[in-house]
């Protein structure tokens, strides 16, 4: 008989904690777990959706909501979000992350530890930000990524975004690591072309992991081999 009733606890709704792994997408994540618990539960169907993308080159906190717990994912997306990461300067690329070949070499022979702090403060409280053309967002029907992979360019307007806090953690030219808690819409990619480019330098980001998302934290989420032993169980 099909446990497909009314009082199972993915069906009624759970928040899951995940740590996502590197090179995979947020949307096969959110498919793999729907699978898993489709299987477990015997269900023929079952809502499964992530609270905010993380591109595949970042790792970190993904929240997957499931059953009716799915209406409330716009209010997950909408909390702050932290993020540590490395930008590596002397250096551009079209998808201002590593996705893309580098296009544009810099010295970094100028850049001392004082300048490197004081540029990260223009890049805090509200400010405009325009998004990467390797983006998800769409335009006259179509993909931003998708446009730039067909060599077009078009014109992306800048988006009003909140960085509450950037900070450098650890400077290695030409990395330095970073932390950043930010609103949602925030770009991090666009933010480390935007600092290097702030610095008459160029810059793209190397590494990214989230670590929270309002008061949900990564040191709580589990990766997907975890979650399968738990549905073992």
């Amino acid at each position: 008989m099909s446990s497909q009733v009314p009082d199972n606890p993915y069906l009624t709704g759970k928040v899951l904690l995940f740590d996502k792994p590197l090179n995979w997408t947020s949307f096969q994540v959110v498919n793999k777990v729907r699978w898993m618990i489709k299987q477990r539960y015997g269900l023929k169907k079952i809502k499964v959706g992530h609270a905010g993308t993380l591109d595949p080159l970042a790792t970190g906190l993904l929240i997957i909501c499931t059953g009716k717990e799915t209406k409330n994912i716009t209010t997950y997306q909408a909390q702050e979000k932290e993020y540590t990461g490395t930008i590596t300067l002397g250096a551009t690329t079209p998808s201002y992350d590593l996705e893309t070949e580098i296009d544009q070499t810099f010295s970094t022979d100028h850049l001392t530890e004082e300048l490197l702090q004081s540029t990260t403060v223009p890049f805090t409280g509200d400010i405009q930000q325009r998004p990467p053309i390797f983006s998800a967002i769409k335009q006259e029907g179509k993909r931003l990524y998708e446009l730039a992979r067909e060599g077009k360019t078009t014109e992306i307007p800048t988006r009003a975004v909140h960085v509450s806090a950037f900070e450098l953690t650890k400077i290695e030219l030409p990395e330095v690591d970073f932390r950043i808690s930010c609103s949602k819409g925030t770009y991090i990619r666009s933010l480390a072309n935007d600092y290097g480019a702030a610095l008459n330098n160029g810059g793209h980001l190397s590494a990214l992991r989230r670590t929270k998302i309002g008061d949900y934290n990564v040191q709580d989420a589990m990766d997907l081999e975890e979650f399968e032993k738990f549905l073992e169980t």
